[in-house]
């Protein structure tokens, strides 16, 4: 029985899709201004196992994830550079999706852009004008939060008196607002100042939240199974979204929310604004493989904040290693043995491990069935060679286990660069035993993967093609 933690209730509930069979689910993307530090990809890579488990269960999926390409911070870098806001977003765009691949993650099917869907945003904004839930000032649309009793509903806060909330992107007194609490769904733009659309409201842009209600609604319908996103949209931005689409549609938004906690540094949380983060091609740069930096992302339970360290990332590149070095041995294993120990541990692991994810995704726990697999397997092929059933079973396991946390990535990838050095090392041991065959068939075996080996007097230099 698959089971998560839904923010709405501040309860585990029981996952039952609107639909069955079916999910559609929204997942907040970045804003395009700048590179994603490895914080936001905490966010991204809990979104991807979330949706490879749901698919691992027999969902048909539908997933959103959307690119913000518009707000105060897009604007001003593009007007200090001189161009337009696309010339600005679209390099960090390309960097994100990018980025995203690399991590191993599966795209979304729907991936829509902020600017791409300004009808949508001003066909909600119109209903909200006509029933009461949005009014005009100075030229601006913001809503009214006393026209929705429900508003705090998700994020449980008390909103007594003029509460302005904790975001940077809550627009306080800029405007002559009835309520501070108030936000922002238009805001007015001069017939000279760009970017700007037309409106029936007036020459405006949207406001950051109304951005993620029509691209969801459009794409998912007016109510939908499941938004997702970090523990630092809850509010306002999200509370702010069931608002303004409840608002307009007088329907329930989304049935399940979920929300990931932050990742830290030094025990606090890293962001662009304090200055503590590093992107993911930081950490590239510095020689740690992808797939290291996903296992560290998901060790942990994506509601327990983790705590990002280079002790940690250097375990995590050790323990991707042992589990490829694990799938290659098995892989080579004779399958020459008559029995069957092995397939009874492939079903009980399997078992822990879909029981941990059915338990609000529980990676902690489905990644100890991984590893006492895996150790218990390594015991067996110590002492013997593994039945055909036995290997059959213990790969499958592995494809499993790997098609929901992506952990051992693809048969077919390059070679990490701790594998050639592994290899470069077993060369040099063959060529001390004067065992030249063997010398030779590892320089192949490189050349083969596009690694070429040069002997100079300082030791064995590699580079790639």
């Amino acid at each position: 029985m698959l089971s998560f933690y839904n923010t709405l209730s501040r309860q585990i509930e029981e996952f039952q899709p609107i639909e069955d069979g079916k999910v559609r689910m929204y997942i907040c993307g970045p804003t395009v201004w700048n590179f994603a530090h490895i914080g936001n990809f905490r966010t991204f890579v809990f979104g991807d196992v979330l949706r490879r488990y749901l698919k691992f269960k027999g969902y048909e999926l539908t997933h959103v994830m959307n690119l913000t390409d518009i707000d105060d911070r897009i604007i001003n870098e593009a007007a200090a550079r001189n161009i337009s806001i696309d010339e600005f977003t679209e390099p960090y765009a390309q960097y994100f999706l990018e980025d995203f691949d690399a991590l191993g993650n599966e795209r979304p099917e729907i991936i829509p852009r902020a600017t791409h869907h300004i009808p949508e945003m001003i066909a909600i904004i119109s209903t909200l004008l006509e029933n009461g839930h949005a009014y005009e000032s100075d030229g601006s649309i913001y809503y009214r939060i006393a026209a929705f009793p429900e508003y705090g509903k998700l994020s449980k806060i008390k909103f007594e008196g003029n509460i302005t909330g904790g975001s940077e992107r809550i627009d306080t007194d800029k405007y002559d607002k009835e309520d501070a609490r108030d936000f922002a769904l238009w805001k007015l733009v001069g017939e000279d100042e760009q970017p700007g659309w037309e409106a029936p409201f007036g020459r405006g842009r949207p406001g950051w939240h109304i951005e993620c209600s029509a691209m969801s609604m459009k794409y998912l319908g007016e109510t939908f199974d499941l938004h997702a996103g970090g523990q630092d949209l809850q509010f306002p931005h999200h509370e702010n979204e069931i608002a303004q689409s409840e608002g307009a549609t007088g329907k329930l938004f989304s049935k399940y929310w979920i929300h990931s906690e932050f990742l830290k540094i030094d025990d606090v949380t890293m962001s662009k604004s304090k200055g503590n983060f590093f992107t993911f091609r930081d950490l590239t740069k510095q020689g740690y493989s992808p797939l290291a930096i996903r296992y560290l992302l998901l060790s942990v339970p994506y509601r327990k904040q983790l705590n990002f360290t280079f002790e940690g990332l250097q375990g995590a590149e050790s323990t991707v290693e042992r589990l490829r070095n694990f799938r290659s041995l098995v892989k080579e294993n004779s399958g020459s043995a008559n029995a069957d120990d092995a397939v009874e541990l492939v079903m009980i692991a399997l078992n822990k491990f879909e029981a941990a994810m059915d338990d609000d995704l529980n990676n902690a726990a489905a990644l100890a069935a991984v590893h006492d697999l895996v150790r218990e397997v390594n015991i067996i092929m110590s002492d013997r060679s593994l039945s055909s059933e036995e290997k059959v079973a213990v790969l499958d396991a592995v494809g499993k286990f790997d098609a929901v946390l992506g952990i051992f990535g693809p048969e077919d990838s390059e070679l990490l660069d701790a594998d050639i050095e592994k290899l470069i090392e077993d060369r040099q041991t063959a060529r001390a035993n004067r065992d030249f065959a063997r010398s030779d068939e590892i320089r192949d075996e490189l050349a083969e993967k596009g690694i070429i080996l040069e002997d100079t007097k300082e030791g064995v230099r590699w580079k790639r093609k």
